[in-house]
């Protein structure tokens, strides 16, 4: 009693020094000497004596010191603020993506195949040529069928000439009438034949579908090339891209025409904003799939059909949502999910409060919050893992 009301105002640390110095010397105060008149005496049986009690002495006052330590230590971390970030809650809008891989395509894409069969003997255009629509890219021998055409539309001519006569007679009630139906009949069908042999002779002559760029010339010339069967040249309009990709059946409700998409090709470094074109209205059964497309731009031509492209689609969007870093979630013994939010005390501190959380759908390391927290709220971010239910706390922010 006397040593602690002596001691009242020493800091603790100083006071278990004293304390153990006063114990060790109170404990010794059975023996009349002292260890110097021991020594002096000599008599090594008594040193040993002393030096034997002295020990254990020490051995039970280390272990009351570290009981006493012990607990200090644990009294000063719980009384102590633990250091923690605070973020505050604002209501925001909150996007959820599913990403898939898709693939770009252009429908500007074709090899053309001859129509006729015959000697490859002229291709008008080079690799790497911009070609328009309807302009002649290679011709095919025609095996004479010109000459057939300039004979038919001889034959033609005349047949016309003598329906014209027949029919100025037939105005003028000159004739028979069965003379002027021949004649008519005659016209039309030489007309007919002209008109086939004019359509067999265009198809030796291979013109471009649309405008866009020879991408390669495939057959070369002086070459046997056979109709639908030969691969001539291959043309390419890059001015029309779309991404196409193939999203579970799942996300059928969530995905509509207008849908807000980004599209990240990875190879050409090159990223873009766009919106869903075209929802495909059919099943793939096979993998349970449907297709959706996408426009992209391709001012500089880089972008090339084939390419890989990740899509990420906007499936679901919540307007006034709280969202929060999904790492500082935790769950309780009761299988709940829970949070911390930091209410204040005072200027410095303040006290970590669990709160259990409802949540919903996570995209990057945001995850809505449906119930549990608030517009305005505080919630502990760095050190959250660390902290309890009502301990006392301290923002660094």
């Amino acid at each position: 009693m006397t040593i602690k009301k002596h001691f009242n105002h020493i800091p603790m640390k100083k006071f278990l020094f004293i304390l153990t110095t006063s114990l060790i010397l109170s404990s010794c105060g059975g023996n009349d000497k002292s260890v110097d008149a021991l020594i002096e005496d000599g008599d090594l049986s008594a040193i040993k004596e002393r030096k034997t009690a002295l020990s254990t002495q020490q051995r039970e006052l280390k272990s009351e010191i570290e009981k006493l330590n012990s607990y200090i230590q644990k009294k000063e971390k719980k009384q102590a603020a633990v250091l923690v970030s605070t973020q505050k809650l604002n209501d925001s809008i909150f996007k959820h993506f599913v990403e898939v891989q898709g693939n770009v395509e252009t429908d500007k894409n074709i090899i053309l195949y001859p129509e006729y069969s015959g000697v490859l003997t002229e291709v008008y255009v080079n690799e790497g040529q911009q070609v328009s629509k309807g302009q002649r890219l290679a011709k095919i021998d025609d095996g004479g069928l010109s000459s057939q055409v300039a004979q038919q539309e001889t034959q033609t001519a005349l047949a016309k000439t003598t329906f014209e006569r027949r029919k100025r007679l037939w105005d003028q009630k000159i004739g028979s009438e069965i003379q002027f139906l021949e004649a008519k009949a005659n016209y039309e069908a030489s007309l007919d034949a002209t008109n086939q042999l004019k359509s067999q002779l265009g198809k030796t002559i291979i013109k471009a579908p649309f405008s866009g760029v020879i991408d390669n010339v495939i057959a070369e010339q002086g070459q046997v090339v056979n109709q639908g069967q030969t691969e001539v040249i291959r043309l390419v309009n890059l001015s029309d891209m779309y991404v196409k990709a193939s999203l579970p059946e799942n996300y059928l409700n969530n995905i509509k025409v207008g849908t807000e998409v980004s599209i990240n090709l990875a190879s050409i470094g090159q990223e873009f904003k766009g919106t869903v074109r075209q929802v495909g209205n059919y099943i793939n059964p096979d993998n349970r799939t449907f297709d959706v497309e996408i426009d992209i731009p391709n001012k500089n031509g880089q972008v090339k059909p084939n390419l890989i492209a990740t899509v990420k689609v906007n499936d679901y969007t919540s307007e006034g949502a709280i969202t929060i870093p999904e790492n500082i979630l935790q769950e309780n013994s009761e299988g709940e999910t829970i949070a911390y939010i930091y209410e204040v005390k005072s200027d410095s501190t303040g006290v970590a409060k669990r709160v259990v959380l409802e949540i919903g759908l996570n995209y990057g390391n945001e995850i809505e919050v449906k119930s549990g927290l608030n517009d305005g709220d505080v919630v502990i971010i760095e050190g959250a893992k660390s902290v309890r239910d009502g301990q006392l706390v301290t923002t660094k922010n």
